[in-house]
């Protein structure tokens, strides 16, 4: 039997001493041990927070007082933990979740990554009414797919309270690769202040979370890298946007504890195994606003499924997980040590930490955090490979006086200067556009280092790599010449997908933001101010284009249908329900539209949709 080792056992008796000696609501969390669950091919599953098993599954979310990380909170719990418990379900069922709430507002579950009628999504205002105080809701859905997914409430900024959990679903035939236990690991981040303090913090101030930026010693520190010229002239280009190079997370660990498993670093969740054995790890990133970057020291990690859906093995020593993303990873721990999870923020202002052992209290060395990268000329997208010498203004031997005070923060809105008068519905004639006059004698092969192919009746063909997509790019902060790295182009599907037709249109949405007065959105408009949804028509495929025109990464989700990215494998272009999007980068994805009624598609950065990055797509 698996057992959380380590602190993790003290904290959860601190955490059932102060709920009155309950074993977390669920009576399976003994105290000091993570449920084991044994599947129907004789792996082991193990979860600090508790399992419960489909197809009838009942759910109560109240708030609790509860020790985080030490100190005293009161997040929002189901079934007495928080983050929630696994929902552990079986392909071939009909599910049917029963949810309560014990809350004093309204609450819901959206079921992320899940394909089931509109009406069961758990979207308040757009596919159900809520979940009202004191009131159970049924959720009602036959379980067409398998594979590593999660839940969390679609209400308010809940999420951020603490109101999510794993959801795993165990496939009705034998899968492609074997293993002998498994672990979940759910990454999450979570803030003492009151995540509504946290929204306004953000639209008071641009880099209010943000402790690292850039210093006289960095600048020294980059003449003697670069030379001084260089230097000064990347300066001046962040100073003329009026940003700066470190702008890489809004929320940082200035104000994040940052979880697995509920478990702080200094709580060390572990997880068990035997030598030789192959274990597979479900990881998924539940957090409100973070990315992290995984790996295993002394571990060799095999990626088989992305998003819940299986991938041809791909050998990694590290992966970027974008907020709502899952992929499941196999290792095979060959010697009786102690191996540390790691779980590195993207900015570098944190981690979270696991301990994969062969027995409980064994701990290993943690990483040092790296430095915080800066980012460069290729996170704006279409001036990529620019000659700035050309750029208007800058003249060098005027820039040593040059005013670097205006860094703070860029209009990323000014950054759209693409023609998008004929996307339906639009009005852009007032949204201010850079003068790509200036970007003469660029040369766009250099955008990406993929081929795309030869373009057919106006469109690319079907799984061809978009022009400005850097597919092949682990991201900022990421030395691939150090380690192997995941990177979308790795990303291969088992099989082929049922329908192999190409898009018969095409459909560019871009991002769109405004960092100083944290305004986020789609075609340079807030949710608030569309008119209307976004048409799909019933069964018809299309080509989704997004277009990053900010600094910033976005992961975008799309509710109730799967989208295959295009990454250049042809017919096993991968299914994801959850594209990241690097800052600037140009992507695309191919969607059949097979499921009627309306459905959210929005950022999956918390604060980024409650500031406008959220759409409806209806199809009909």
């Amino acid at each position: 039997m698996a057992m959380a080792s380590g602190t993790s056992d003290f904290s959860v008796s601190r955490r059932q001493l102060l709920k009155g000696g309950s074993a977390l609501g669920l009576g399976t969390m003994a105290l000091g041990m993570a449920p084991v669950w044994a599947n129907p091919w004789g792996q082991t599953s193990t979860y600090s927070q508790g399992i419960v098993h489909g197809p009838e599954v009942s759910l109560v979310i109240r708030r609790e007082d509860f020790d985080i990380d030490g100190q005293f909170a009161r997040p929002i719990t189901i079934n007495g933990s928080s983050p929630g418990p696994m929902v552990r379900l079986k392909e071939g069922q009909d599910a049917v979740i029963k949810v309560t709430n014990l809350m004093d507002e309204p609450t819901s579950i959206h079921w992320h990554g899940i394909i089931l009628p509109p009406e069961m999504d758990g979207v308040p205002g757009i596919s159900f009414a809520g979940i009202a105080p004191g009131e159970t809701f049924t959720y009602r859905f036959p379980v067409t797919q398998s594979g590593t997914y999660w839940y969390h409430s679609h209400s308010g900024l809940q999420e951020q309270e603490g109101h999510a959990g794993p959801l795993i679903i165990d496939s009705a035939t034998p899968e492609a690769f074997e293993y002998d236990r498994e672990h979940v690991l759910l990454l999450t981040d979570w803030t003492f202040e009151d995540p509504k303090t946290v929204f306004r913090n953000l639209k008071t101030m641009e880099g209010y979370y943000n402790f690292q930026e850039r210093t006289v010693a960095d600048f020294f520190a980059d003449v003697r890298r670069r030379g001084l010229v260089d230097t000064i002239e990347a300066r001046s280009m962040w100073a003329e946007m009026r940003m700066s190079s470190r702008d890489i997370a809004d929320v940082t660990g200035s104000t994040y504890t940052y979880l697995l498993n509920g478990h702080s670093p200094e709580e060390n969740w572990s997880a068990l195994f035997k030598r030789g054995e192959t274990v597979r790890l479900r990881v998924v990133n539940g957090s409100a606003m973070s990315y992290f970057d995984l790996r295993i020291p002394g571990l060799k990690m095999t990626v088989v499924a992305a998003d819940g859906q299986p991938v041809q093995p791909v050998e990694v020593d590290e992966f970027r997980i974008a907020v709502a993303e899952a992929y499941d990873v196999l290792v095979t721990p060959e010697d009786d040590k102690a191996y540390t999870i790691f779980a590195e923020a993207m900015d570098r202002s944190g981690y979270a930490r696991a301990t994969l052992a062969p027995r409980p209290g064994m701990e290993a060395p943690v990483p040092e955090r790296r430095q915080i990268a800066d980012r460069g000329m290729e996170a704006m997208g279409a001036h990529a490979g620019m000659d700035h010498s050309q750029m208007a203004g800058m003249d060098r031997s005027k820039m040593a006086g040059m005013e670097h005070s205006k860094m703070a923060g860029m209009d990323h809105s000014k950054m759209a200067g693409m023609d998008h008068s004929k996307m339906a519905g639009m009005d852009h004639s007032q949204m201010a556009g850079m003068d790509h006059s200036k970007m003469a004698g660029m040369d766009h092969s250099k955008m990406t280092g993929l081929q795309a192919d030869v373009a057919k009746d106006g469109m690319l063909m079907a799984g061809a790599v978009q022009q400005g997509a850097r597919y092949d790019q682990a991201g900022i902060g990421l030395d691939q010449s150090l380690r192997r790295v995941l990177v979308y182009q790795d990303l291969k599907a088992h099989a082929p997908w049922p329908d192999r037709r190409g898009p018969t249109r095409e459909m560019e949405l871009h991002l769109t933001g405004n960092m100083e007065r944290y305004m986020w959105s789609f075609d340079g408009k807030k949710f608030s101010e569309v008119n209307g949804p976004i048409h799909f028509k019933k069964d018809e495929r299309l080509r989704l284009i997004l277009i990053n025109d900010t600094m910033m990464e976005h992961p975008i989700h799309l509710h109730g249908m799967w989208m295959e990215l295009e990454n250049g494998q042809g017919d096993l272009i991968p299914r994801k329900h959850t594209l990241n999007v690097k800052p600037g980068e140009r992507v695309s994805a191919l969607i059949t539209a097979d499921a009627e009624g309306s459905w959210a598609f929005h950022c999956h950065l918390l604060y980024h949709m409650d500031a406008g990055m959220f759409r409806v797509v209806k199809v009909s």
